[in-house]
């Protein structure tokens, strides 16, 4: 049964946060191909500006043996074979997440004081707009979120490939032992609220069954180690009549759903894989919102040097009165 730690109260984003969620929109100076693992450059960026501030974490985040405490996803430029197009026009969105309350830390000093550009291998892509594309948590919220039950809907929608290990091989479905364990483990690694795995996994391979489904089949480059088989698409869990005999797992997968958004789904979400979001949604619309967003940056720019600086000094400002006073 889960253990229950003191309660952690949460007012926005604060010194108890430890779930966050980013988005940066980028645009880059000029058009450019990069190769199909481009997620692999985006990812060391991000453990160098980590290492800027604070190099043990930046260490533990890239050789630790626990779960990894972020994702990213991946930059949805234009297929050009094996390689992906990028123009000097377009702006593009990435999205950050912090699973623990040490990266969530170092997330808001980087918000605080955030760089205007991200070079990649000669390559500049200038930051024209950041954005709390998740709001600020702490697993003591979720968990008593999900024993109201604020978590009815059980249906998640993956954006970005998702697959999972299995015995050596990639596992491109979204069976409910796979997905929820993929998520436990994260869970179990950062909360204080956690609950034994092989017992929890048998009530979900009894207990979660899937009602519905969308889904295709998509390989990718992910990481150093060549291509994955994953799926993007929709699906819908449910609950056998008897899950409300175990009252905490039934807690306990609710929380799992609020979090997967955060968590990424399966293997290799610090490579873009597995991007996450609760309820049963077009991806379209998901992909219409931030374009749409895309677009009110593009309308704000006379100058994009100009209005970039502008905006960035914009919101130093607007974070300086919010933390400081």
């Amino acid at each position: 049964m889960p253990r229950r730690s003191a309660a952690k109260p949460i007012l926005g984003w604060d010194d108890n946060t430890e779930l966050i969620g980013l988005t940066l929109f980028l645009q880059p100076s000029r058009s450019f191909q990069v190769t199909s693992n481009f997620s692999t450059q985006l990812h060391a960026w991000f453990l160098d500006q980590v290492r800027s501030l604070n190099p043990d974490l930046s260490a533990y985040l890239h050789d630790g043996q626990s779960e990894k405490a972020f994702t990213i996803s991946g930059l949805d430029g234009s297929r050009v074979g094996r390689s992906i197009q990028f123009e000097a026009e377009q702006v593009y969105a990435w999205a950050v997440t912090g699973l623990n309350h040490e990266v969530c830390e170092w997330m808001q000093q980087w918000w605080v004081k955030p760089p205007t550009e991200i070079k990649l291998r000669g390559e500049v892509f200038g930051i024209v707009r950041w954005e709390i594309g998740l709001p600020a948590m702490t697993y003591e919220a979720v968990w008593e979120q999900a024993g109201e039950g604020r978590q009815d809907d059980l249906s998640l929608t993956f954006l970005s490939a998702t697959s999972f290990r299995k015995r050596q091989n990639h596992l491109p479905l979204p069976m409910p032992e796979n997905v929820f364990h993929s998520y436990l483990r994260r869970w179990n690694d950062f909360a204080s609220i956690t609950v034994e795995q092989d017992d929890f996994l048998n009530w979900v391979n009894e207990c979660v069954v899937i009602l519905r489904h969308e889904l295709r089949s998509l390989k990718v480059q992910a990481g150093k180690q060549g291509s994955v088989t994953g799926f993007v698409g929709r699906v819908q869990f449910g609950l056998t009549p008897k899950a409300s005999a175990e009252p905490d797992y039934v807690q306990m997968v609710r929380s799992l759903v609020v979090c997967a958004p955060y968590f990424g789904t399966g293997h290799k979400v610090t490579f873009g894989l597995g991007q996450t979001r609760a309820g049963w949604l077009e991806v379209e619309s998901v992909v219409e919102s931030v374009v749409e967003v895309v677009e009110e940056v593009a309308e704000l720019k006379d100058s994009v040097e100009v209005q970039r600086r502008v905006l960035i000094e914009a919101r130093r400002a607007e974070l300086k009165v919010f933390f400081l006073g």
